[in-house]
């Protein structure tokens, strides 16, 4: 079928495409699959032949026509194709595409050239582009077949942009989490240190838990376990901070009273938004005393097990960092014996349900769980892992929020 009409419009019975990639591949999408092509064309001729072109093979397509590209604009949301004409009224060229690419991000793009333009048809590929067609020679089967695979290209565009953003913050994530979770610096064979870190269920990204092990002196090993509150790769950065800063400070023999508050320093001006905090456990070993000095800033207490007991730490939880500025309260612990344990988490570990209700695991779960005869076979360093097994299966399923835990020992530690 052939009509009059001006310039170079569409007029004849065959098709001149360069697609990227060629036509010669068919389509993959679902059998049976309507799509909705919005053409932009001010000519109504070409729209008509359009129509007519897609009608006569049993397209599956479902045509919407706007003469201009404010009107395009009113029209694009939920089309899967965009056949454009690169000579409009209100946008002439790359800079129409480059406005339709902008409004129509989930949709392919197809534009349409004269013949004396055909340059323009490839230059539109590389702007963005799935694929041109020439005017002047189009039929309808291989019209079908360039929109079809136009919209294929573009889900199969889509689909490699969306995995490798997913690549991108897995491999983001495993570098925080060598910021998160370091090597514990010590060299004593005093004490072992089993480390210990399980994200949530939260698309399994890094959160902002972190830990950190250093030794000062042949008697004296530090020990820290924080959370910043939130999950994602703002709250891990500002996680490694804190723990990059703890260091610091620690090697830098900064008075025990002074590296929380200088801490808090580093958080208050660091954090993105006002209302984000983190607390944070420390421990300091005293090996030749066999003692512990603990501080807490919101966080829950570590638990000791020691001569067959366990128990929590009956240190007071003081505030929140990045709350309200406070020295937090030290609480010093006398180890009565020399075989003893003590774990130090993060509280994704204890906020678990137990059962339907809305009761949580809690610091009194945790301690019947290290209470529990079944868990003297389970090695110490396999300990944290055991722990996290049975409150997801309290639990009923994966944990919440991200899990840290240290677990230090002396002698065997039970």
């Amino acid at each position: 079928m052939t009509r009059p009409h001006r310039g170079t419009g569409l007029t004849g019975s065959s098709l001149v495409s360069y697609p990227h990639g060629g036509l010669a591949r068919h389509a993959n999408l679902p059998p049976g699959e309507r799509l909705r092509v919005l053409l932009v064309e001010d000519d109504e001729g070409d729209a008509f032949l359009v129509g007519e072109l897609l009608a006569e093979t049993n397209s599956m397509i479902d045509l919407l026509v706007a003469t201009s590209l404010s009107e395009a604009r009113q029209r694009v949301m939920g089309v899967d194709c965009v056949l454009l004409d690169l000579g409009l009224p209100d946008a002439q060229g790359l800079d129409g595409l480059r406005q339709v690419l902008e409004m129509s991000s989930g949709a392919a793009v197809c534009v349409l050239t004269g013949r004396s333009d055909e340059h323009l048809g490839i230059v539109a590929v590389a702007e963005g582009a799935q694929d041109y067609l020439v005017k002047g020679q189009v039929d309808g089967v291989l019209l079908t077949r360039a929109l079809r695979y136009a919209v294929e290209r573009k889900r199969a565009d889509e689909n490699a942009r969306r995995l490798r953003e997913v690549e991108l913050r897995q491999a983001e994530s495993a570098r925080l989490e060598r910021g998160l979770l370091p090597q514990p610096l010590m060299t004593t064979d005093q004490v072992a240190v089993h480390t210990f870190y399980r994200p949530g269920r939260h698309a399994a990204l890094i959160g902002g838990d972190f830990y950190d092990v250093v030794q000062t002196r042949p008697d004296r090993i530090d020990l820290i376990v924080g959370d910043v509150c939130g999950h994602g790769v703002d709250e891990a950065a500002l996680g490694v901070e804190l723990r990059v800063a703890w260091r610091a400070l620690i090697l830098a023999g900064v008075p025990d009273d002074e590296v929380l508050p200088a801490l808090e320093q580093v958080l208050m001006s660091e954090r993105r938004l006002q209302e984000i905090f983190a607390t944070v456990a420390t421990v300091r070993l005293d090996l030749a005393a066999d003692r512990a000095t603990v501080r807490l800033a919101g966080h829950p207490p570590p638990v000791l097990l020691s001569g067959g007991r366990v128990a929590p730490v009956p240190a007071k939880g003081g505030l929140l960092l990045g709350v309200r500025p406070r020295r937090p309260v030290a609480f010093d612990l006398e180890f009565e014996t020399d075989d003893w344990s003590l774990l130090m988490y993060t509280d994704g570990l204890i906020e678990g349900r137990v059962g339907d209700g809305e009761d949580r695991l809690d610091v009194a779960g945790l301690t019947e769980l290290l209470a529990d005869p079944a868990n003297r076979a389970v090695p110490l360093a396999e300990l944290p892992a055991w722990l996290v097994g049975r409150a997801e299966q309290i639990n009923g399923g994966p944990l919440a929020d991200d899990v840290a835990m240290l677990l230090v020992t002396r002698g065997t530690g039970r």
